[in-house]
């Protein structure tokens, strides 16, 4: 570790903080996190958080917000404020009521790459990695399901439910970026490779891969696998954890440009200023935090 990442493990130890890790951050904050994973995952975590006094979240807002909810007497730190997700600013609480008007009988499911004031409009959340569970779990035969068109066409392809997906356009720009051709590309150059994919990325993109799955899908897949080679298609720096965490087997970007810029925002210094000022707070208005928090329980029980 460098200097740099020393003197923050000593601030998280002064100011009994945890720091929490998305998939998609650099390795040097990939090093310094307590806990490291999945939208789910990272859920889950903040979720049991008991003992700590600060949380810093290196993700993006609605990761941050979601702690923030789970964690109402915790103080929720995210070090850069502009680290926003695109896809969850597409679907605003009105476009949700909207589509709760016009489809009374739907319940509606949304993704939790959303707002907290989207999430406090619906019935249940989900990931990538549980979204078909979710769905299967509810009474209604219309579900209403958002932001990620793509996340939604997965799901459709794997339930007789009538998923309707709210907005018709919603997606992720990184996954976005995966076309057919870096599959086939890629496969001829490395023929013995593995292509796993997000079920963020296009439908034609799905279809050609060997396996769809969440991040934390793809670290439990490499990790079990007799396999030794894999193609990964998701933002670039899941490949640096699952090189670091599988030592043994050789694993290659889809695409070299897949990045979210976004989680990019974080970096070290922000950290460790963010730990030494204690800035800046997350916070969600409690009306709103109290109906997310039951969407989010209701994510936790189906899980």
């Amino acid at each position: 570790m460098n200097k740099e990442q020393e003197e923050i493990l000593k601030l998280k130890e002064e100011k009994n903080a945890v720091i929490l890790a998305h998939n998609y951050q650099t390795a040097p904050i990939q090093e310094i996190a307590d806990f490291l994973g999945d939208s789910l995952e990272l859920c889950i975590t903040a979720s049991q958080i008991e003992d700590a006094d600060l949380v810093v979240f290196c993700g993006v807002d609605f990761m941050a917000e979601t702690a923030a909810i789970l964690n109402p007497e915790k103080k929720i730190l995210i070090p850069d404020p502009q680290a926003e997700c695109p896809m969850a600013h597409m679907l605003p609480a009105e476009e949700v009521k909207k589509y709760k008007d016009k489809y009374p009988q739907a319940q509606v499911v949304l993704y939790v790459n959303t707002l907290a004031e989207a999430k406090a409009e619906a019935d249940i959340l989900c990931t990538s990695a549980n979204a078909v569970q979710v769905v299967e779990s509810l009474d209604a035969d219309q579900i209403l399901f958002g932001p990620d068109m793509n996340l939604a066409s997965y799901v459709q392809k794997r339930t007789d439910k009538e998923i309707i997906p709210i907005p018709e356009e919603g997606y992720c720009y990184v996954h976005k970026m995966f076309n057919i051709g870096d599959v086939t590309f890629s496969r001829e150059n490395y023929p013995d490779a593995e292509v796993l994919v997000h079920p963020e990325c296009d439908a034609e993109v799905q279809e050609i891969a060997d396996h769809i799955l969440s991040t934390g899908g793809m670290m439990r897949h490499v990790a079990g696998s007799d396999r030794k080679n894999f193609l990964i298609g998701t933002e670039v720096d899941m490949v640096t954890r699952l090189r670091r965490e599988n030592p043994d087997k050789i694993i290659y970007p889809l695409l070299d440009e897949a990045i979210c810029e976004n989680m990019k925002l974080h970096n070290l210094q922000k950290v460790k200023e963010s730990l030494q000022e204690e800035k800046f707070q997350v916070k969600v208005p409690p009306e709103i935090a109290l109906k997310a928090r039951i969407a989010v329980e209701r994510m936790l029980e189906v899980s």
